[in-house]
């Protein structure tokens, strides 16, 4: 999630096959009670541990399967007990729109097709959730506004095709940042007209960041095996590191954002979110366009070694003391692990910076026009504009589409200057991290992903969200970034980012579940109502 308001100034092959290791309805409700009546304990019981026999805040997707091929586990025994999760646990975090009716139907077919053997792959039988930007048959597919939730679309993204072909179970949708932040100049991450606020489930009254805030703390919750989340610059890593879990940007085109509710077909991507690297991975083996990566062979089944391999630490400031001073101990803990860490600067950023915002407002206009065209509702920008100034409901937490107006009003993407922008954009991008990695004779780039969260408040908006975003050179490139909890300041979770060369994804995560085996950071949320001072200020 980049804080688009902020820079409002400058505007006129195979991948991986193993590593071990709400106001509208989407479907079925997810029902809400009384926040104040779900306690840490209600929520640590809602495990259900010692009736499945597995912990589902840590259990792994080759573990789930293994359990599935022997008999001691069923697909509708696990999707029923992540079911009990939503019901008990989302009321405190909202996190979940709601539940897909057939749910249980999808994971009965599993089970049949685990008792023949005849299963359809990693992800046969496991609960995944997917964002409420992303088209989904049956299902409401908004963006989190008003303006889509007449009806669903009339049929599933590229994305949940393959997830249901590969027999996972579409277990619901979930709440994001309206638009995916960008909307308006003072947005507020993790609210939508149509889901309200979803929480950070670490610490309740701070932000979750956006826009895949739903996915991301779901995942974070353990109410879904794994999430589907997407970015254009930071909505999957930043929510990712903010809330403690592990989430993949793809290189771009490696995973089809056809049916996904767009801002940049130049930028945007789907991608997974999980508790750890090793389900990151496998839910990416099913995604991804096998034809589209470059990786070679998949990735061996271990997670590697640190030992020789070169990173490059971006500390990417101002982020505030503590989180400088866990990047600091992050970097003692690769190293004691045989790992080189170099410190790099990345060139080019401010230009970078400057062409974003401006090449994006042309770009929405153009391919949301097309995306309207395809729903029920405003038709083009021009009416989704005038919904939003009639319908109050939209207001209510932020009021602006200052954003939308900008784009409105964006050079034509067939216009020359536009052209000549995007491509410095991009060359620029690229070689800030090709010329980096290739000076220094890096594996990967890293960087903290997130400060520590912020008060959510929808009188102030992200204010505080307003730093130099470790996620914009990967993103505008094109190439795979990944965050995986790094640590805690003041009980909130920070993630280190991890970027890597164009469709380098195998590389990138095998080293990705090495960083996490050496950081060991992941830890289930305590549901705290509020801590002290607040650490991102």
């Amino acid at each position: 999630m980049k804080n688009w308001g902020s820079m409002r100034k400058w505007s006129s092959a195979a991948l991986i096959a193993a590593l071990v290791g709400g106001s509208v309805s989407v479907g079925a409700p997810a029902p809400r009670a009384e926040a104040a009546g779900t306690g840490v304990a209600d929520v640590r019981s809602a495990g259900l541990s010692s009736r499945l026999g597995v912990d589902l805040d840590t259990v792994t997707i080759p573990e789930l399967q293994a359990r599935m091929s022997d008999g001691s586990l069923t697909s509708t025994a696990l999707t029923t007990a992540y079911l009990k999760r939503i019901r008990t646990i989302d009321p405190k975090i909202n996190a979940v729109l709601g539940t897909d009716p057939t749910a249980l139907r999808q994971a009965a077919a599993s089970d049949a097709r685990h008792r023949r053997g005849d299963t359809r792959g990693p992800l046969d039988g496991i609960p995944v959730l997917i964002k409420d930007n992303v088209n989904t048959r049956g299902l409401l597919t908004t963006a989190g506004s008003l303006a889509l939730a007449g009806s669903p679309p009339d049929s599933d993204a590229a994305l949940v095709t393959r997830l249901r072909d590969a027999g996972a179970v579409i277990l619901g949708k979930t709440n994001m940042s309206e638009w995916a932040d960008f909307r308006a100049d003072k947005v507020t991450s993790g609210w939508s007209a149509v889901g309200g606020q979803t929480d950070n489930p670490h610490v309740l009254d701070r932000n979750p960041c956006g826009s895949s805030s739903g996915s991301a703390v779901a995942v974070a919750a353990s109410l879904a095996q794994v999430a589907i989340g997407t970015e254009t610059d930071g909505s999957i890593v930043c929510p990712a590191g903010a809330n403690g879990v592990v989430g993949l940007k793809p290189s771009l085109g490696l995973v089809s954002a056809a049916g996904v509710i767009p801002i940049s077909a130049e930028q945007d991507t789907p991608g997974p979110m999980a508790r750890n690297v090793t389900d990151t991975a496998l839910t990416l083996s099913v995604l991804g366009d096998r034809a589209g990566s470059r990786t070679g062979g998949p990735v061996a089944g271990h997670s590697g070694s640190l030992r020789g391999k070169r990173i490059g630490l971006w500390r990417l400031p101002p982020l505030g003391a503590e989180t400088d001073a866990l990047m600091t101990r992050t970097a003692k803990k690769l190293r004691a692990a045989g790992a080189e860490i170099v410190e790099v600067t990345l060139p080019y950023q401010k230009r970078i910076d400057e062409l974003e915002y401006p090449a994006l407002l042309s770009e929405f206009h153009r391919d949301i026009d097309a995306y309207l065209a395809t729903r029920d509702g405003p038709r083009d920008l021009a009416e989704l504009i005038a919904f939003n100034r009639s319908h109050p409901a939209e207001q209510a937490c932020f009021a602006g589409q200052e954003v939308f107006e900008e784009a409105l009003a964006a050079p034509d993407t067939t216009d020359p200057g536009y052209r000549a922008v995007r491509a410095e954009l991009n060359e620029l991008a690229r070689r800030s991290i090709d010329e980096t990695m290739a000076a220094h004779r890096l594996d990967a780039i890293a960087s903290p992903t997130n400060p520590p969260a912020w008060t959510t408040d929808c009188a102030r908006g992200d204010v505080d969200f307003d730093l130099a975003s470790s996620s914009t050179p990967a993103a505008v490139a094109g190439y795979p970034s990944l965050s995986v909890p790094a640590g805690f300041v003041n009980e909130l979770p920070v993630g280190l980012s991890l970027m890597a060369g164009d469709h380098e994804d195998a590389k990138l995560l095998a080293l990705g579940a090495a960083v996490e085996h050496r950081l060991r950071a992941w830890r289930a949320p305590r549901y705290l109502p509020t801590v002290g001072p607040d650490a991102s200020r």
